[in-house]
């Protein structure tokens, strides 16, 4: 448990009774209601202070009116000790402020894709969204912002018929042509440019739609 480097389980995770949080997808997620933009300006800038104390970083989101926080020790892509301490401070620096947590609000958008063999079209789908695809069976955005798109293996899942659903990943314009033939050169191919720049369609080894898209041709035009 003491071990930086060791990732812990679910069991190991519950044990450590962390009312204000929730352990899913090899994280652990929390949100403190704090009722305005100020208060959360507050705590944010207190998790900010506990961070660069334990040289260990949270992702954190500020809203109105809430402050969302995820933890997890990115060098080993899940939970470890480093977690658990710094979810215990920022959990009694939220009660000093006075700020509750909401525990049961938390959740995660999990994009699931059903292919064959995810190995096999992950390089494709790392490129053309721009990701990390370092974890386990998924690829995940490097900033923390978008979704993580995780694989599931389904044999026959190939082609047309089976896709129930696609991506549209929106980037600058100046950006898009080269996003698009990187992502043919990880395993993809070209659909269609008949829409571009508005947006290109691509597909995986497999047969699975992407578009690429850009403001350029796709916003509606000024009244």
């Amino acid at each position: 448990m003491n071990d930086p480097k060791t990732v812990l389980r679910y069991p190991q995770v519950q044990a450590e009774a962390l009312a204000d949080w929730r352990f899913f997808l090899m994280k652990l997620h929390a949100r403190f209601r704090t009722g305005s933009f100020v208060k959360g300006l507050e705590l944010v800038t207190r998790i900010t202070e506990a961070a660069e104390e334990a040289d260990h970083h949270p992702d954190v989101v500020l809203t109105y009116p809430q402050v969302d926080v995820d933890l997890h020790s990115h060098d080993v892509h899940g939970v470890t000790s480093r977690d658990i301490e710094l979810a215990r401070r920022i959990s009694a620096i939220a009660a000093e402020l006075g700020i509750e947590a909401a525990p049961r609000e938390v959740s995660t958008l999990e994009l699931a894709l059903d292919v064959p063999d995810g190995e096999v079209v992950k390089p494709f789908w790392a490129t053309v969204l721009g990701y990390d695809d370092e974890a386990y069976h998924q690829v995940e955005d490097p900033g923390g912002r978008n979704n993580a798109l995780w694989f599931q293996e389904a044999p026959d899942a190939t082609g047309e018929v089976q896709q129930r659903f696609h991506l549209d990943i929106v980037v600058p314009r100046e950006v898009a042509e080269e996003r698009v033939a990187a992502a043919v050169a990880a395993g993809g191919s070209l659909v269609t440019d008949e829409y571009a720049p508005a947006f290109w369609v691509l597909a995986d080894a497999h047969g699975n739609k992407v578009c690429v898209c850009t403001a350029d041709g796709r916003e509606p035009a000024a009244q």
